[in-house]
């Protein structure tokens, strides 16, 4: 073979791909080579793989896609290489390929498609909560769970306990601060996040708002992409970034706030998504630059809300597309250490992933649970009253495996701490 294995649409790039070395770095923060010390679940083992179907010289079905499939694109190679390698672009640009030229079997195609045909859309996510609820309270999930296949019994797993008075809440469009407005903002409520963490947003709103922002929150904005994007989703990521941008690009505001670690994320890399889109380039770029997580904003802003105390050991853990992806690991600290009376700790091996990863603990679950079980006693060694973080992917992923642990978002610790509210 000499031809390459890829499709001429944006395939990983030749400069890009002879920028690793191989020197090994990436290893021990590889979360696959981690659970299995195979070279080819490693990212320089990946990056040899893709080297490879570049030059033609392996087919993209079999063997390479098993191991595209089993990476989490989680970044923390990114973080731990010396040499730079853009191991991001290089997956990100891996994956549409094979979602294009490599058919899957049958039950995977569905599977998948079944995910992609819920989660992004808020309707069809609030009907399945109110399924979800009577499921919940028939007693049917504990009889399920015996008979499903892995997959099914993953995803029923990670199902939250569904509160239907907020599942089918709406966030205010306009939330004004008490006294001089110190900034305008505008927050992505997302899709899950809206319907499983709307408490989260109801936090985000008031805290943003007690430190001076005033808040918009425009009604028909939807899902950000990050879930295709990830997936190999090219279009359907580039459809919901169009839709996105074209939602907020108009509000007379100062940030575009996201209190999503992987919304976020992909959010930041619209201008990468879009580039070959004359129409939408520019005002990709204007958009992300725009784009901030919320502990950016507030790790900005003086404090000007009093803080309550709260007595707590507080665990912070790095959900991966906030410390990996956006570099953003010290902004939640600080602000957290604004509330008087929590001890702050970090977990033992940080910078391995949870397990979440997006939809990779449905469609990948073995691994998956080993990663969370892993994640799980390394909480429970630091003995914390209470875990934060800030991706609802982990917080699900987490409380399957840690269910006698409090945990919440970051901003609702702030917010309950300005609202003198124990946890």
């Amino acid at each position: 073979m000499t031809d390459s294995s890829f499709d001429a649409t944006h395939p990983p790039s030749r400069e890009l791909l002879n920028e690793c070395v191989h020197c090994g770095f990436c290893l021990p923060t590889c979360p696959t080579y981690q659970l299995w010390g195979e070279e080819m679940d490693s990212p320089r083992g990946r990056i040899y793989l893709m080297d490879l179907a570049e030059r033609g010289e392996i087919e993209l079905e079999g063997a390479f896609t098993e191991h595209m499939d089993a990476c989490l694109g989680c970044m923390a190679c990114v973080t731990s290489c010396p040499s730079g390698v853009q191991y991001d672009r290089l997956l990100e640009a891996t994956r549409p390929q094979i979602e294009r030229n490599v058919p899957r079997p049958k039950s995977d195609r569905w599977f998948r498609n079944g995910i992609f045909a819920l989660f992004p859309y808020r309707r069809r996510l609030r009907a399945a909560a109110v399924a979800g609820a009577i499921y919940q309270k028939t007693g049917l999930a504990k009889l399920a769970e015996r008979v499903l296949p892995p997959r099914l019994r993953a995803a029923q797993a990670l199902m939250p306990e569904v509160k239907l008075n907020s599942a089918f809440a709406a966030l205010p469009r306009r939330v004004r601060p008490e006294g001089e407005v110190r900034r305008r903002v505008a927050l992505l409520s997302g899709c899950v996040q809206d319907v499983f963490f709307h408490e989260v947003n109801v936090a985000t709103q008031r805290v943003l708002a007690a430190e001076g922002c005033e808040v918009l929150t425009p009604r028909d904005q939807g899902c950000c992409g990050a879930l295709g994007l990830h997936a190999g989703r090219e279009q359907h990521a580039r459809d919901r970034a169009k839709r996105t941008i074209a939602t907020f690009e108009e509000l007379p505001v100062d940030d575009i706030v996201v209190n999503v670690a992987g919304c976020g994320s992909s959010m930041k890399e619209y201008v990468h998504l879009l580039a070959d889109d004359p129409e939408w380039t520019d005002r990709a770029q204007a958009f992300s630059a725009r784009v901030r997580d919320v502990s950016e904003v507030l790790a900005e802003l003086e404090p000007r809300a009093e803080r309550h105390p709260i007595d707590a050991t507080v665990a912070y853990h790095d959900a991966c597309h906030l410390g990996h992806a956006q570099g953003i690991r010290a902004q939640p600290r600080s602000v957290l250490r604004t509330i008087p009376g929590i001890r702050l700790v970090d977990l033992p091996e940080a910078e391995l992933c949870c397990g979440s990863a997006g939809i990779y603990n449905m469609v990948q679950p073995e691994p998956a649970e080993e990663l969370g079980r892993r994640k799980a006693d390394n909480i429970r060694a630091v003995d914390p009253d209470l875990l934060v973080t800030a991706n609802p992917g982990c917080l699900l992923q987490m409380r399957r495996y840690l269910e006698d642990v409090p945990m919440m978002h970051p901003v609702q610790l702030l917010d309950a701490s300005i609202r003198g509210e124990s946890r």
